[in-house]
């Protein structure tokens, strides 16, 4: 996968653009549906605002006296500010190389053959069908 940073909060340039052929090994480029519902909450430093932060800070709201979400998903089920697309047809992060930390923990279900329930349950809740559980590879007997 390719992108580019800017100091833009809205630039083309922080999106994520997939290598060729990338797009179709990535089921979230077809989904989005995590970032449409779940809070995406995280520590206040991640927001550039503060010294080493990343996360464009006009794009998240204070919860908590620690905590910051993405603008949309405050309360829960909602989609986040820097979603582009349809959700189940094509989508795109507008800040994928400055995402905070739970989007960059947040794995598909499968990924790296490892199940994320979490994921199939917010396609469920988009009306999505679920991804197919990771292949798990058993050992030769001798």
């Amino acid at each position: 996968m390719s992108w580019s940073t800017t100091g833009s909060t809205s630039s083309n340039a922080d999106r994520w653009h997939p290598e060729p052929g990338e797009a179709a090994e990535n089921p979230c480029l077809g989904c989005g549906a995590c970032c449409a519902r779940f809070r995406v909450s995280f520590y206040w430093s991640e927001a550039d605002d503060a010294p080493g932060g990343w996360v464009p800070h006009g794009l998240t709201v204070q919860v908590s006296p620690h905590l910051r979400a993405m603008r949309g998903t405050e309360a829960g089920c909602g989609r986040c500010v820097a979603l582009e697309g349809e959700v189940g047809a094509r989508v795109a992060c507008r800040i994928y190389a400055r995402r905070p930390s739970p989007c960059r923990e947040f794995g598909w279900h499968g990924e790296g053959g490892h199940a994320n329930p979490r994921c199939n349950a917010a396609r469920a809740a988009h009306g999505l069908r679920p991804l197919a559980d990771p292949v798990q590879v058993q050992p030769l007997a001798a």
